[in-house]
């Protein structure tokens, strides 16, 4: 008699029996489920499995579409292999790097010795569309690790033989696509033909490779013109070249050579020396963007999405402008809040404290055009626990000679929040935590990870949130970024990245006990494990080694500013 196991399967709240080993593709088709977008992978147990699995016990199993991120992501990964599989078939040995988000896809760099045409981008959106037509089988592979690594060796892939050699992993698993053979750190879809939409443009010099929208599966995400992003990638491009580390395999080596203290020293320096440039800029602004020639701007609006270290960044682009001889006057947008029953409700009737009308515009640009009247005004402050504003809560405020005001908040961007300033007057930032390096030339890390952990840690150490709390937290964390920050980026005058090289090493040592309290038995175990797992890629830095006015000890703790 054949032996069967039990499976559990949240989309429809049933229980089937299945021959033991048998795949998750197998166990979808015999539960007769139906998915528009799906399935791609699926929760087995509160893993993320690929549909190749095969299951050995019994199971609980909840399949996933293309509306759910880490099914989203596997799809972009199957895009990936399919790329990679098209350049290789028609350029040969270029060097294809999948690089950034960017404009709602993927920015990839093509090394052809030349510059790329059009021409190679028609041909590669076609051998593409070949591939995927052809329905062809993506094939999981399990085999030692060391043999994966003489396998990439003899390939030429010098940066998946180092991430794999520094993975201390005894096995590890590699994809195979018609004869081409890759390594991915995710699932991936198990026939190209369950890729069922993508784009591939021209982009700057390279490519952009575009995805299926999350909240609508049905179209490719648009195109946005994100110029000024793209220009801090390349920014930080230009520090791993002084480095000399762009992939965490890179980074690995470098630290086992004995560099650790030259990364964490030049990468604070490059920052430091970035924060010293803006401060000039608002010090001594030029009329045609840089420095030189203009009067000093009067209001410093500093935006950036949570965990993104504005607060740190504040307070060093502080003592930078105090080195300009100006004397900056923090407001806090806190304080502005209206009362409570004024404040507008979500979708699902509870107070919407993220949106831009939580905040009383008007008094706010009342306040500041009597400021920059040189006239002395009484700041209000909002009591969190009555729910009231008082608005004489606050100090007296008049503006002296070289004082200038900065205000921190995720809405500096949004232009209502300042509408009756004259634009002369002020000088935009987006502060971000955009992680820049790459696991090799084929696996991106997510830029949102670094907040993510960062939050995780701070939420933990200083909020007594667990993990799981902050994980379960995240998407509507996330949701009120996409509405209320992310559409204003490119109004800023200067965009700042405060994610550093190093920073995930370092993480790593207080984020893998807080993550490993993550039970199994909840949802956002599968987000912890997938944490966890890409972490131990890392080689850890102790903090120690980390100066007390990093960017970082905000999170970490040990910072020499005060919160």
């Amino acid at each position: 008699m054949k032996q069967t196991i039990k499976i559990r399967c949240k989309n429809n709240k049933k229980t089937g029996n299945f021959p033991i080993g048998s795949t998750l593709s197998e166990i979808f088709s015999d539960f007769g489920l139906q998915m528009n977008h799906g399935p791609i992978s699926a929760r087995v147990n509160n893993k993320v499995e690929g549909m190749h699995y095969r299951v050995y016990h019994n199971k609980d199993v909840e399949f996933l579409d293309m509306t759910v991120s880490s099914a989203s992501r596997a799809y972009t990964r199957s895009l990936f292999l399919v790329l990679c599989k098209a350049v290789k078939d028609l350029f040969g040995l270029a060097l294809v790097v999948i690089d950034i988000p960017v404009s709602n896809g993927f920015y990839c760099d093509l090394e052809l010795g030349r510059p790329l045409t059009e021409e190679d981008v028609n041909r590669l959106r076609t051998r593409m569309q070949e591939i995927i037509d052809a329905e062809m089988p993506i094939t999981r592979h399990e085999c030692p690790t060391e043999e994966a690594i003489q396998m990439f060796d003899r390939l030429g892939d010098i940066q998946k033989a180092k991430i794999l050699r520094s993975s201390g992993q005894l096995y590890c698993c590699y994809y195979d696509l018609d004869g081409y053979v890759d390594y991915f750190y995710g699932t991936l879809v198990t026939n190209t033909r369950e890729l069922y939409l993508f784009g591939l443009e021209k982009y700057y010099d390279g490519l952009l490779l575009r995805i299926p929208s999350r909240s609508n599966p049905d179209e490719l995400g648009p195109i946005i013109q994100q110029n000024k992003m793209f220009e801090i990638f390349k920014e930080h491009h230009r520090w791993q070249e002084i480095l000399g580390v762009r992939t965490i395999g890179d980074f690995n080596e470098a630290v086992s050579k004995g560099l650790t203290t030259q990364l964490i020293n030049v990468s604070e320096a490059l920052q430091e020396k970035k924060i010293s440039r803006i401060a000039d800029q608002i010090a001594n602004p030029s009329p045609f963007g840089g420095v030189g020639g203009g009067s000093p701007k009067r209001l410093v609006l500093i935006a950036g999405p949570s965990s993104s270290g504005k607060t740190t960044f504040c307070k060093r682009l502080s003592v930078q402008l105090l080195a300009c001889g100006l004397k900056p006057v923090m407001i806090s947008l806190d304080d502005y809040f209206v009362d409570r029953e004024r404040t507008p409700r979500d979708a699902s009737g509870e107070f919407d404290y993220e949106s831009l009308y939580a905040l009383d515009l008007e008094l706010l640009n009342q306040q500041l055009r009597e400021l920059f009247e040189g006239r002395e005004v009484q700041l209000p402050r909002y009591n969190f626990q009555t729910g009231k504003s008082e608005p004489n809560g606050g100090a007296k405020l008049k503006l002296g000679e070289n004082e200038i005001l900065v205000v921190e908040g995720i809405h500096a961007l949004n232009p209502e929040l300042t509408a009756q300033i004259p634009d002369e007057f002020k000088f935009r930032i987006y502060a971000s935590a955009l992680t820049t390096i790459l696991l090799d030339y084929h696996n991106y890390i997510p830029t949102t990870d670094n907040r993510l952990l960062r939050r995780i840690i701070r939420d933990y150490k200083y909020r007594g949130c667990s993990a799981q709390d902050t994980i379960h937290r995240w998407p509507s964390v996330r949701a009120g970024e996409e509405k209320w920050i992310f559409p204003y980026q490119e109004n800023c005058d200067v965009m700042f990245n405060t994610a550093m090289l190093f920073e995930l090493a370092v993480i790593r040592e207080q984020a893998i006990p807080i993550l490993e309290q993550v039970p199994e038995c909840c949802e956002e175990y599968a987000e912890a494990y997938r944490l966890l797992k890409f972490l131990k890629y890392l080689v850890p830095i102790p903090d120690k080694q980390i100066p007390p006015t990093s960017l970082i000890r905000e999170f970490l703790g040990g910072s020499s500013f005060k919160y």
